[in-house]
């Protein structure tokens, strides 16, 4: 409800009141998740928000695990609730707004924040799938899952666990964000409550906390649970692929509309990230071969460069290295024709040539 806080505040008031006496049950938790494209998406959505908010919201942007991440200041300034770094064991408030750190997944236990150090889920950490599990197995209908711009579909799962646990789900408009593929998947992945652009985001959100929800629905949270309870370990099909991650067997997994891939040590991916994870990890494949083969070249020469051997042995090291550098060639010449992982965001205007 941007520029309009005062509907939401009155709403509050008398949510508060309802939640007094027992009679129904709100949501208070939202879970928002973005990558590419996504710190401007934040401050425009965080900007709508009114500061009595009756609601925590926890977020998770994709950044470098060696980064520093400011996106706490960031959110701080643009717009009235407090936001802050998450700390692991602390007790969230509503009228907060909690940032995953870099390299830390953030979850949800009953009432606190848990950071793990758990497996990578589509390449990254923090990802956005554990984040939305957890709110969902802690709290069920009380969660809103919220999609903004990015890449692949880091999101799309989680958004649909937390909806099979009844809570509700929010997808950024496609053709308003920068980057539409993680919202498109989600939207391809379950039935969402609400496709908004940025602009109207606040108001859905606020909208969906003011809805009574029925006593009935509310689950008990799940007290006992730990981090890893929450990783996608191997289960399904055995698909014959590696993990990119770690070289374990990947299973392969139907969810409905998705398809997920697994390792034994908890590495997730969609097969859209395990195109990208495969791609990165055949690189460096590719260069380390390459690297070999230069060092090889290059002691076949030393040796000929001796001066102990025969004239006859030093043309055949000479030789063996002119044939290893020609290998190494190919492997140059096949890397520079190597064509990308398939950016969903920018698909090629026309098919490329045989």
């Amino acid at each position: 409800m941007t520029g309009t806080p005062e509907p939401a505040h009155q709403a509050s008031a008398a949510q508060q009141g309802q939640e007094e006496s027992g009679q129904y049950l709100y949501r208070d938790v939202i879970v928002v998740g973005a990558s590419a494209g996504g710190v401007e998406a934040l401050e425009r959505l965080v900007r709508g928000l009114p500061p009595e908010l009756p609601a925590s919201v926890f977020v998770v942007l994709h950044m470098l695990s060696t980064g520093t991440s400011m996106l706490h200041s960031i959110l701080a300034r643009a717009g009235s609730l407090p936001a802050s770094a998450a700390v692991d064991g602390e007790r969230f408030e509503r009228g907060h707004i909690y940032v995953s750190p870099p390299d830390h997944h953030l979850l949800i236990r009953g009432g606190r924040i848990r950071l793990s150090l758990g497996p990578r889920e589509n390449g990254h950490r923090p990802a956005i799938d554990p984040l939305f599990r957890s709110a969902a197995r802690a709290l069920g209908p009380r969660v809103v899952a919220v999609v903004l711009s990015g890449s692949l579909d880091d999101g799309a799962a989680g958004a649909r666990f937390v909806k099979e646990r009844g809570g509700a789900a929010v997808v950024q408009e496609p053709s308003d964000a920068v980057y539409a593929a993680m919202p498109t998947n989600a939207l391809a992945a379950t039935d969402v409550d609400r496709v908004v652009p940025v602009a109207d985001m606040a108001d859905a959100l606020c909208r969906l906390l003011e809805e009574p929800l029925d006593k009935e629905l509310e689950e008990e949270a799940e007290s006992i649970w730990s981090a890893a309870d929450l990783e996608e370990r191997g289960a399904g099909d055995p698909s014959g692929l590696t993990c990119p991650e770690c070289g374990g067997a990947l299973w392969q997994r139907d969810e409905g509309r998705l398809v997920r891939f697994a390792c034994r040590t908890g590495h997730a991916f969609s097969p859209e990230s395990l195109i990208q994870e495969q791609s990165k990890s055949l690189e460096t494949a590719m260069w380390s071969a390459l690297r070999s083969l230069e060092e090889r070249a290059d002691l076949f020469r030393r040796m000929a460069r001796r001066g102990g051997g025969s004239r006859g042995t030093a043309h055949r090291l000479e030789s063996r290295a002119r044939a290893v550098e020609r290998h190494a060639t190919v492997i140059r010449e096949a890397m520079a024709k190597l064509a990308p992982a398939i950016d969903p965001d920018k698909q090629p205007e026309t098919e490329p040539a045989a």
